[in-house]
């Protein structure tokens, strides 16, 4: 099994996550976080979309290379070629999609917290992605609540 198919394997079991070939190429796989935010891998290359400072923070940090075709967006390149670089591309598509996982959590701050500890985020990190924890968790309705 090729390391991109891992890739997809692994973030496809995420909640809220599909994994599907755009309509346009059939080797490039698309990760679907939401129905506005795509992922794309074509070969070795996996293409992640983050807000303009984590992606500015990446780059500093030598974690990801500006983004091929769009280097003056969010969106950065990364490219996979051993297990290494498998796993580090597994930590940036998990660090974009907390993004979008906040949104949906009835706790975001504990999701946050565990987050941030699972993904080994540093002070920087943590500080660039709180704008995204939203002050209020959602309220579940007594509908969803298991008896």
């Amino acid at each position: 099994m090729t390391q991109m198919r891992k890739l997809e394997e692994q973030v496809g079991a995420w909640p809220h996550v599909s994994v599907h070939p755009p309509a346009r190429r059939s080797d490039v796989s698309s990760v679907s976080e939401t129905p506005r935010s795509d992922t794309y891998t074509l070969g070795g290359t996996v293409d992640i979309p983050f807000t303009r400072s984590v992606r500015d923070a990446l780059l500093a940090d030598g974690l990801a290379e500006e983004h091929r075709w769009v280097p003056n967006s969010g969106w950065t390149t990364f490219h996979v070629r051993s297990e290494g670089d498998l796993q580090h591309a597994l930590w940036l598509m998990r660090l974009s999609y907390l993004r979008y996982s906040l949104k949906t959590s009835t706790d975001p701050q504990k999701l946050f917290e565990e987050e941030s500890r699972e993904l080994g985020l540093s002070p920087r990190f943590k500080l660039l992605l709180e704008p995204f924890v939203p002050k209020t968790p959602k309220h579940v309705s007594a509908e969803a609540v298991p008896a």
